[in-house]
Formats: structure tokens, C-alpha cells, sequence
């Protein structure tokens, strides 16, 4: 772009001069922090979909590797029980991040998932619908650190329904070890959860109000 002004972020997700296939075989010699969220696709079906899919970075190795290991640094040293993955897309990174710390995984799954014992709690999505999710109450105890992932918090009303349950199953004072998603945006709900919880997220500053902003 002229002028200095960078092109849009979903337009460099297709830079390749070749193809719109990933080269997964192509890693930049600089790897600095959020290099990888250029790997994720545009929104190409319209508005009824979100502006961008994130679960492209997840093919290609070093790609996810270096956004968990991203996610994880904030929280190195802390005491991590256990690693909880929101439905459905924080399954993903939820499981690499629990790989990577050795530590079990929990779903936190929409309702009507589960055959088993559950707490429910309902939310309202970034999209504005209605929704409960649940989790199963055989596995966490008092007591028990839980980090919290999730692909995105875009409004906090996903997240901060999860919270919800791992509190009131872990008691109190509030348990949650962090919050770690690929972006938390500058929403009301994002700051609230930024200000109570310590969270981890891959987007650099300078990008950050362009994800705001869906750009």
C-alpha cells in the first residue's frame, strides 16, 4: 500500500505469488510475535459469517507451535492445573496448550453435549444469540488452577460464561489461573475480563485496534 499504510490484514493473508495454498513449508527468518495471524483466511461467504477464519494458522507446524507457545509465555511459573477448552474452536488450541504443559485437558461444551452430571449456565454470543454451555462436575475440585482458552473473545459473553462455572465448581476465591484466546478485543466485555483476569493473547499492540475493528 502507498503511503506507508498497510494493507488490511485479511488482504496479506494472500500474498503468496503462486497460489492461495499455504506453503507450509515457508517460515519467515524474523519470527516475531503474531507472525502467524497473517496465515488466517478472509471472510469470502459474506456477513453471515465471522470476518475471519483463524483456524487456517492451524495447519501449517510452526505456526500453531509458535501461537501456543505465544499464548503460554504470560503464564510461565504459574501453577496450572489443568487447561479448559470452550466449544468448539478452543478445543484446538485448549489441547496444544495442554499438550505443551503436560497437563489434562477439559471441554467446556454447548448444552445438550454431555451424558453425564452437568453445571449449565447461559450467555449470550458475539453474534447476539442465546446459548447455555455446560461442563461436566467429576473434574474439577477446589482448589484446582484452570487456564481458560478460547480461539476469540469478540463481545466476552462465551468466556465469561465459562468462568462462571469453573467458580462456582472451584469455589471461591475465584480460581480461574488466566484467559488465553488468539485475540481478546477492546470490547466492554473484553476489558472486563482483561481487568479481573491475567490474560494472554497473540496480537501485537500496533495491530489491535484493526482487529477491533474487524480490519
Amino acid at each position: 500500500a502507498s503511503g506507508g499504510v498497510s494493507p488490511p490484514l485479511h488482504a496479506q493473508c494472500w500474498q503468496h505469488p503462486q497460489s492461495p495454498r499455504m506453503d507450509l513449508c515457508h517460515v519467515p527468518a524474523d519470527r516475531e510475535k503474531g507472525w502467524y495471524l497473517a496465515l488466517m483466511a478472509p471472510n469470502v461467504k459474506g456477513p453471515n459469517y465471522a470476518w475471519l477464519d483463524p483456524s487456517r494458522l492451524y495447519c501449517h507446524p510452526q505456526g500453531l507451535q509458535d501461537c501456543v507457545t505465544d499464548l503460554l509465555q504470560p503464564f510461565q511459573g504459574d501453577p496450572i492445573d489443568m487447561v479448559a477448552g470452550i466449544d468448539a474452536m478452543g478445543f484446538i488450541l485448549g489441547a496444544a496448550a495442554a499438550a505443551t504443559l503436560r497437563k489434562g485437558f477439559l471441554a467446556v461444551r454447548k448444552a445438550g453435549h454431555l451424558c453425564v452430571q452437568t453445571l449449565a449456565q447461559p450467555y449470550t454470543d458475539y453474534s447476539g444469540r442465546e446459548k447455555v454451555m455446560e461442563v461436566r462436575t467429576d473434574a474439577i475440585s477446589p482448589g484446582l488452577r484452570i487456564l481458560l482458552v478460547d480461539q476469540w473473545v469478540e463481545t466476552g459473553g462465551t468466556m465469561r460464561a465459562a468462568i462462571e462455572l469453573v467458580e462456582q465448581l472451584g469455589g471461591h476465591p475465584p480460581l480461574p489461573a488466566g484467559v488465553a484466546a488468539i485475540c481478546i478485543e477492546d470490547s466492554e466485555g473484553g476489558r472486563w475480563i482483561r481487568e479481573r483476569y491475567k490474560c494472554a493473547h497473540c496480537v501485537p499492540p500496533r495491530l489491535q485496534p484493526r482487529f477491533d475493528r474487524h480490519q
